[in-house]
């Protein structure tokens, strides 16, 4: 079974969306982190939930 660790990235109505995509491109390239779900809200704050793959490591001695 899959595990995932998720990470939230909030950006306010004031935030452009290629300063949000830029972030998300950094966490992505740098951290292993894929974008998973986005919610646009009303108010005009943007909620981005990224997740990447829980590596578990064997002891083998």
């Amino acid at each position: 079974m899959t595990e995932y660790e998720y990470r939230v990235l909030t950006f306010g109505p004031a935030t452009s969306r290629a300063e949000a995509r830029q972030a998300v491109a950094e966490h992505a390239e740098y951290g292993r982190w894929e974008l998973a779900r986005t919610v646009a809200y009303v108010s005009g704050i943007r909620r981005m939930w990224l997740r990447r793959k829980v590596m578990r490591v064997q002891r083998t001695a």
